[in-house]
């Protein structure tokens, strides 16, 4: 390894960083294929600090049909809450969950 390093360091400084991002992603995936198929987060009951794109992965929903059903923009910055999303329409968070929950029955039985 010295060798390499003093022969090669930059194609050496390169291969590690290589190793460190591949690394970094990989424990990445395997945490979050880890925690998205543990049943407790699957049709979570919706809550006020949910992110529309959370209860999309969530409910195994296409992110188009909830925003299509809860009429957002693309949003500009963060992602609003159900919460936020619940007191900028005057609604509950639970009216909000009732649609969800309509729109993602609606699309099971249209797939077979």
């Amino acid at each position: 390894m010295r060798r390499l390093w003093r022969d090669h360091r930059l194609l050496t400084a390169a291969f590690l960083l290589a190793v460190a991002l591949t690394t970094f992603f990989a424990v990445r995936l395997v945490a979050s294929w880890i925690y998205w198929n543990d049943p407790a987060h699957r049709d979570a009951e919706i809550a006020p600090w949910m992110t529309p794109r959370y209860v999309a992965h969530s409910w195994r929903l296409p992110p188009e049909i909830v925003a299509e059903t809860l009429d957002l923009d693309p949003p500009v910055g963060p992602p609003p809450t159900f919460g936020e999303l619940a007191a900028e329409r005057g609604v509950t968070v639970e009216d909000l969950a009732t649609r969800i929950e309509k729109a993602a029955e609606a699309h099971r039985a249209a797939r077979p």
